[in-house]
């Protein structure tokens, strides 16, 4: 299908209205195209840690390209609602967990090792890292936020020191002490 001109201003105006919700957008795309007799209208928006899909189709495309804004406006403030009506707890508690990274020695040619010296791990960074306590929801959401790979946090259920971790295609991993 090919764009005009007054399609490309009016995806453009959409989307700088949704634009004005985050301070970092880092990627749209607009997929349109006609099946039959259907205009189909598809928004992948990515801002923020947060990756939203509206998908619409219709016999105008103009009505297609504003429905499937509406549904990115509506989940935006869906997740801005979300965010704002989430509730600290009156204590909320920070501990200092120190993790540490290791390497693991291995023996050099020609040189003796004891069994003692062979298998040696040597730190080689030291880090403290806040430990909020949190649910295993809001850690979600915190790690959306952050755009990080891993999120340690202490669970408010369990008053353990649990682990969220980002798998593929927005799935969360979380890791829980046995003891």
């Amino acid at each position: 299908m090919e764009m005009t001109d007054a399609i490309q201003d009016h995806v453009h105006s959409g989307l700088q209205k949704i634009r004005q919700h985050f301070d970092r957008v880092i990627d749209v795309e607009v997929v349109l195209g006609v099946e039959k007799h259907q205009h189909l209208a598809e928004i992948n928006l990515h801002a923020n840690g947060l990756r939203l899909n509206a998908k619409d189709s219709s016999e105008d495309m103009y009505v297609s390209i504003d429905s499937a804004l509406a549904k990115i406006d509506r989940q935006v403030l869906k997740h801005k609602d979300r965010i704002k009506s989430h509730k600290p707890r009156s204590k909320k508690s920070l501990r200092d967990i120190e993790h540490q990274v290791i390497e693991f020695m291995e023996a050099q040619e020609g040189t003796e090792t004891s069994a003692e010296d062979a298998g040696v791990h040597h730190v080689i960074a030291r880090e403290k890292v806040p430990v909020a306590t949190l649910t295993v929801h809001e850690a979600a959401l915190q790690l959306e936020l952050l755009e990080d790979t891993f999120l340690v946090f202490s669970n408010a259920e369990t008053s353990q020191v649990n682990v969220l971790y980002s798998r593929q295609n927005g799935i969360y991993g979380l890791i829980e002490p046995q003891f």
